[in-house]
C-alpha cells in the first residue's frame, strides 16, 4: 500500500477551528513536524482539507 509523508508547514494561526483538528487528526503537533499515513480515502480527504497548510510527498516504504 502507498504512503504519504506529510510535513506541516504554514501555521494554522487565523484558519478555521475545524483546520486546526484536522492537523491534529493527522498527528501534527507542531511546525516541520512529518508524518507518515497509508494512502486511504479518509487521510487523503484529510489531506485535501489542509492542503494550504501541509507538504505531501509519496513516502519510500
Amino acid at each position: 500500500m502507498a504512503k504519504f509523508r506529510i510535513t506541516w508547514i504554514k501555521s494554522a494561526i487565523g484558519y478555521a477551528r475545524d483546520q486546526r483538528r484536522t492537523l491534529k487528526a493527522l498527528g501534527l503537533k507542531r511546525l516541520n513536524q512529518s508524518v507518515t499515513h497509508d494512502d486511504l480515502p479518509s487521510i487523503r480527504g484529510m489531506i485535501i482539507k489542509v492542503r494550504h497548510l501541509v507538504k505531501v510527498e509519496e513516502a519510500s516504504s
